[in-house]
């Protein structure tokens, strides 16, 4: 199952959500964005934090019993 997480789980008025399958790959996918689209060099260790307590899995939509 997919891990994920958004800005706005962690109190950024963003809209980007990261994905992946280990909880490594998302904090990899944010600290590249946090760079890209909010000009953080390093994401402050207790936003880091934030968004390590905030990643959860993904339910896969559109998937049930038939």
């Amino acid at each position: 199952m997919s891990k994920m997480v958004s800005c706005r789980d962690v109190g950024v008025d963003c809209d980007f959500e990261a994905r992946g399958e280990t909880e490594h790959e998302v904090l990899q996918k944010c600290a590249e964005h946090a760079k890209s689209a909010h000009g953080m060099n390093e994401i402050p260790p207790d936003l880091a934090a934030k968004v390590r307590t905030s990643i959860r899995d993904e339910e896969t939509k559109g998937k049930g019993a038939s």
